[in-house]
């Protein structure tokens, strides 16, 4: 029997209202579409909708539409879940409701990790990208009572290194500001906004360089790029020295990397002098290695392309400087990369072959895949020169981290406590963890006991914990009281790992490190 009428147009009603309120998946056009979302935080609750300040006058502002859309499906949002909503209001033609975990968590102690601030940038990050692929081309974020972690969960969940792609296959472009039309303190929230930016924009740089073709970031154009960046920001010095003068410093053991391959070698020198900062630097090194074939110790084939990213530690050091001119931060900072290519040639270093460092310590090159510690061995050495209160270097160094660590944390080598407190708050502070592994005489026995130079480049008994071997090898070459080496292969890459990251090369712990030196600078 047919229904009445009656039943039939008030069902209908209902379907209109569901589906101009609210879609998960599906888009529905209007003439008069303006391309713009908004981003608004909701709490996880076991019984009402906890809404967020900026969340909660914008629903008063549109008669409770956002509350009742919310309601109007009785399954409870979860945490980084969103809905997306149609026509609230004039000013936005979309409007999406992300869940940003319970309210008031912060530090979890065994995880090492402010969950509250990691959930705002996850929880964003997958509400920006739903407006993108849906067509908006500006979003406005809800700062979500941390300005900073939302600014960061937007800004790194955009990037998309596509721009050797057509047009066609690229990621439409997304401008995000923040949502302060409700804010108690405005000025006060977006220079939070423009701090998480920054940090942000920091490591997208580094993930850029990371991520472009050997051939198209050769050790010259590495020093070109990062050169113009860096000195476009005003408060950073470049100096680009050539073969001639890294022959003139004697370093021998950088230089026996680099002959393998035609593109000459490059040391980059850099300089960057906050107000009110001390007389004494904190010296950065950073691996720059632009590709590694693993020289005559070659590599297999399967995911050698991976190996343009060798310069993972240079392209951070970059980065960081780079968020830390923007951010102004009170220190001085000396940053040293050497820049070159590992291959296979009748010029390249051969296993057993012995070079000089520039400390005068001669190295047996026993594998030349472990070239890494051979370049920031010398680099280490000059940075010493400057007498640095305090020396940081990164590295894509060894598998062996990746095998112990996997992606979760960067693991850290140090001789001093101070500066491994420091960095571990400051991870934890921007959700990019790390860990502290061993640095003991145990490794040192192993890599100083060579037959015929003072130390040898791989751990004399093979692989057996490569990780702590090669920290142990770079330590002969640091003279300073307070020194750091992140090995940071294991975080090379993201996967799905990090949700507010990309697929693809991550750029990370830049943002640590930015945290860090800002952390250092309060001390002094």
């Amino acid at each position: 029997m047919a229904a009445p009428m009656k039943t039939i147009s008030c069902h209908l009603k209902l379907r209109r209202t569901a589906l101009n309120l609210i879609s998960r998946h599906r888009y529905f056009s209007t003439t008069n579409r303006k391309e713009k979302g908004l981003v608004l935080g909701v709490y996880e609750g076991e019984d009402e909708t906890l809404l967020t300040n900026a969340a909660e006058k914008f629903d008063n502002k549109v008669d409770k539409k956002l509350t009742n859309g919310l309601q109007l499906v009785k399954k409870k949002l979860k945490k980084g879940k969103s809905r997306t909503f149609y026509g609230l209001d004039g000013e936005f033609s979309t409007v999406t409701a992300v869940c940003i975990g319970k309210k008031g968590i912060g530090y979890n102690e065994l995880e090492g990790l402010d969950e509250g601030r990691d959930q705002i940038r996850s929880a964003v990050a997958s509400a920006v990208r739903q407006l993108r692929d849906i067509g908006e081309t500006e979003v406005e974020v809800d700062p979500c009572g941390d300005a900073e972690a939302s600014a960061e969960g937007s800004v790194l969940s955009l990037h998309s290194y596509d721009e050797l792609k057509s047009e066609d296959k690229r990621k439409p472009q997304v401008k995000v500001k923040c949502y302060t039309q409700f804010s108690q303190d405005r000025d006060k929230t977006s220079d939070l906004w423009t701090r998480g930016v920054y940090l942000a924009e920091g490591q997208l740089f580094a993930s850029k360089l990371m991520e472009m073709p050997a051939n198209k970031l050769t050790p010259t154009i590495f020093s070109q790029i990062v050169s113009e960046r860096l000195s476009n920001t005003k408060k950073v010095s470049v100096t680009v020295r050539d073969t001639e003068w890294i022959k003139s410093q004697k370093m021998e053991s950088f230089l026996c990397v680099a002959k393998g391959s035609d593109e000459p070698p490059v040391f980059l020198e850099m300089e960057y002098k906050g107000t009110n900062s001390s007389n004494s630097p904190v010296a950065l090194v950073g691996k720059g290695v632009t590709f590694d074939s693993g020289g005559i110790s070659i590599k297999p084939s399967a995911s050698m392309d991976m190996m343009r990213a060798d310069m993972g530690g240079a392209a951070c050091v970059a980065g960081s400087l780079l968020a830390v001119a923007r951010l102004n931060l009170p220190i001085y900072i000396k940053a040293f990369i050497p820049l070159c290519e590992n291959m296979p040639s009748g010029n390249a270093v051969k296993p057993g072959d012995v070079v000089t460092a520039r400390n005068g310590k001669t190295i047996q090159v026993d594998n030349t895949d472990a070239e890494g510690r051979l370049i920031l061995a010398d680099a280490l050495c000059y940075a010493d020169t400057f007498n640095p209160t305090a020396v940081l270097d990164m590295a894509t160094l060894t598998g062996a981290i990746d095998v112990a660590l996997g992606s979760a944390v960067t693991g850290v080598f140090s001789n001093s406590n101070i500066m491994w407190e420091l960095l571990q708050k400051a991870g934890s502070r921007t959700g990019d963890r790390v860990w502290r592994m061993p640095l003991l005489q145990h490794y040192s026995k192993q890599v100083t006991e060579s037959q015929l130079a003072d130390v040898n480049n791989i751990g004399k008994y093979a692989r057996s914990g490569g990780a702590c071997t090669a920290a142990a090898f770079l330590k002969e070459f640091v003279t300073a009281k307070q020194w750091m080496h992140l090995d940071i292969a294991g975080v090379m890459m993201n996967q799905d790992e990090v949700p507010y990251l990309s697929k693809g090369m991550s750029g990370r712990p830049t943002r640590t490190v930015v945290e860090f030196l800002k952390l250092l600078s309060e001390q002094s």
